[in-house]
């Protein structure tokens, strides 16, 4: 019997055939994958954070507008590189994108620790009237050429607000002193703790439960958000609606990598990073809206101070702090007139 033939070819070299045209079928397909610009980005943020989400937002929004031009990879809960060291990883090139906070910059550039002052921003929208008008294009600017990262959009991170171990009347900042109120360990936020009338207790975040219900502290302070979603109401009987600092984190790029795309790809990436900021301001607001509902029905005691007097009180404190010196002449009174 004759062989049976494919192509003109005996049976028995039928697998070469195949081997050859998988090969070649890999390396295309290798090829095209490279042709793929990576972008890899490293957030703290766990799943289910609202600036987690985000990211996968500005992953959607960038495939739908530029389709098989990138190949975005998600790195959550600091598990590529660990919180505070996004900034110095993009500088060398080792990283693509991270959401960095202010407080971040204000490290590399200290007179941008106005911007870590309380009661400067108002509320979300004031946020994007600041970092989206003039003062932004100068703040942005600024960092890129001493951070070598470019500014992409602001996320609205929460509004802070006090949150206590036991009930206390809490009117004005001297009803705060000697408070034990943690604050992250940085000059800046430590700093805003004396100016709220507490004594700031530096204390790494995963530690604040446990020291809330053993009484090494007696308080903490964050965005209602992150109080439930740390269940630190199981451990407290009372939020302080202070509302000292509106929070923002920022979506970045390293400068070598937005120098290697063109121009209508950095169009489309800052419009993705935008529409995914937009996501998560209007999911965080939300909650915050909602959460107050949700304390009470736990037990909690939710009261709200003489906001007034505390606005006056730690404006005062920063003014009179020595740090106020080495803010940009004139930026304060540009921020307060900023508005959408």
């Amino acid at each position: 019997m004759r062989p049976v033939t494919l192509f003109k070819q005996p049976f028995y070299l039928v697998p070469k055939i195949i081997v050859g045209l998988t090969v070649f079928a890999l390396f295309t397909g290798t090829a095209l994958a490279a042709d793929k610009t990576v972008l890899r980005i490293s957030s703290p943020a766990v799943k289910g954070d609202w600036h987690a989400e985000m990211l996968y937002i500005f992953k959607e929004r960038l495939e739908a507008s530029a389709p098989g031009e990138f190949d975005v990879q998600i790195f959550l809960g600091g598990t590529l590189f660990k919180q505070g060291a996004e900034p110095t990883q993009m500088r060398r090139g080792n990283l693509d994108m991270a959401l960095i906070s202010m407080q971040d910059i204000a490290k590399r550039i200290r007179p941008y620790s106005i911007f870590t002052s309380g009661y400067l921003i108002r509320n979300p929208e004031h946020q994007k009237a600041v970092y989206y008008g003039p003062i932004g294009d100068e703040v942005f600017s600024k960092v890129s050429d001493v951070m070598e990262v470019e500014m992409l959009s602001v996320a609205y991170l929460g509004t802070r607000q006090l949150n206590l171990r036991t009930k206390r009347n809490v009117s004005l900042p001297a009803d705060l002193k000697g408070v034990k109120l943690r604050m992250p360990g940085s000059k800046v936020w430590q700093l805003l703790g004396r100016a709220l009338g507490a004594s700031p207790t530096p204390l790494a975040f995963n530690e604040v439960y446990l020291a809330l219900k053993t009484g090494t502290i007696d308080g903490q302070d964050n965005p209602l958000p992150t109080t439930q979603k740390a269940k630190f109401y199981e451990v407290t009987e009372q939020i302080v609606l202070t509302s000292h600092l509106v929070d923002g984190v920022f979506l970045t790029m390293a400068n070598k990598t937005w120098k290697q795309l063109t121009q209508p790809q950095q169009l489309m990436i800052k419009t993705a990073a935008r529409a995914a900021a937009e996501f998560n301001n209007q999911g965080r607001i939300e909650d915050e809206k909602r959460l107050v509902e949700f304390f009470k029905s736990e037990g909690l005691l939710v009261t709200t101070p003489d906001i007034d007097a505390f606005r006056k009180h730690v404006q005062k404190f920063y003014l009179e702090s020595g740090l106020s010196k080495r803010w940009p002449e004139g930026m304060l009174a540009r921020i307060n007139a900023a508005a959408r």
